[in-house]
């Protein structure tokens, strides 16, 4: 047993101890799947009760951050897990349990439309959340993920030496990317809004999950990370019909003025997802390369996929898509050991 579980156990027994929590004979500590980041989680079960415990390594991650977002946002009517204990200094918490079933699971052709309307209608709850003490979104963060894509996917993954017009083109397109982020309206935003990071909670669904990162800004960035979504897609009807439902909804509630048209709100939403999935290719090769998590790599060709698919729906990225189809996909596609599939 590692020293951290250790602590995490002795943590539990001491709140058993002091009864800030009522545990039977042979309760149970069992682990459950992990994510991305440095946090790992734990099922408490005694009984017919059950807590998820977390291990979060205070020097790696932002607790007190989860914990102030999720008790504003449990204010406000958002489905996030209550917390229930917690232990700063050594980057505990004992949470509410939401169950095993992720959105990702339950998605089917028969069930996406009722699902995705209940999460667009947590979407819009989240949007109303206080901004008090979040970050901007702002041009440095948004550059910074992008620079993740060359840095990360190109440079390390791929291997790829970019040539000074190439580098030039990129930094063009993240320009462009920037300046439609930042064009919208702001509000809060999850930043990490889809299935895998909402659950299947009976009446109560979707319960919302990992929003520790959440920041102010473009009113489409969780709209596009849900229904351009890493981990499974949909027919782009199908998407641009919840697309257009959304901003109907947003101009009843006045976040939304009735002078955006929805090509412009489509278009915002469409750059808005390159970047984040430029973002998410970056951020995938780099857990395989730096952290040893490969799995996310499978994940690649379809991220990439939506990029391609923009980039040839707007003139001002023809370069960028001609670029992306003569360099990078005949690599990736020369990989399909690494990646799984092609494009």
């Amino acid at each position: 047993m590692g020293q951290r579980l250790s602590s995490l156990l002795g943590w539990i027994e001491r709140l058993q101890e002091e009864k800030q929590v009522t545990l039977e004979e042979g309760w149970e500590l069992m682990p459950v799947s992990g994510d991305a980041s440095f946090r790992r989680y734990f099922r408490v079960v005694s009984g017919q009760m059950s807590w998820i415990a977390v291990d979060a390594p205070p020097e790696k991650e932002n607790s007190e951050a989860f914990i102030r977002i999720a008790r504003a946002w449990r204010q406000a009517g958002v489905n996030v897990p209550e917390v229930i204990h917690t232990d700063l200094e050594q980057g505990f918490m004992l949470l509410e349990d939401f169950g095993d079933t992720l959105f990702l699971g339950a998605l089917t052709a028969e069930s996406v439309d009722s699902l995705y309307r209940e999460a667009l209608a947590e979407l819009h709850l989240i949007q109303r959340c206080p901004e008090a003490g979040l970050p901007l979104y702002d041009k440095q963060l948004l550059l910074q993920e992008m620079a993740l894509f060359r840095d990360w996917f190109v440079g390390d993954l791929l291997s790829l030496p970019l040539q000074k017009d190439e580098s030039d083109l990129l930094d063009r397109i993240q320009d462009l990317l920037v300046a439609n982020a930042l064009a919208q309206p702001q509000v809060v935003v999850h930043r990490d809004y889809h299935a895998r990071n909402l659950m299947i909670c009976g009446r109560h669904t979707p319960g919302v999950i990992d929003f520790q990162d959440a920041v102010v800004g473009p009113v489409t960035y969780d709209l596009a990370s849900l229904l351009r979504d890493c981990y499974i897609r949909w027919l782009d009807e199908d998407v641009y019909r919840w697309v257009a439902s959304f901003r109907d909804e947003l101009i009843q509630q006045g976040v939304l003025d009735t002078q955006v048209s929805y090509e412009q709100f489509v278009r915002w939403f469409d750059l808005m997802g390159m970047q984040r999935h430029l973002k998410a290719i970056g951020i995938f090769s780099r857990l395989s390369r730096r952290d040893n998590k490969h799995g996310y790599l499978l994940d690649i060709p379809r991220t990439l996929g939506y990029v391609v698919d923009v980039a040839n729906k707007y003139a001002e990225f023809a370069p960028f898509s001609e670029w992306l189809k003569r360099r990078v996909l005949p690599e990736l596609n020369q990989r399909p050991t690494l990646f799984g599939q092609s494009i």
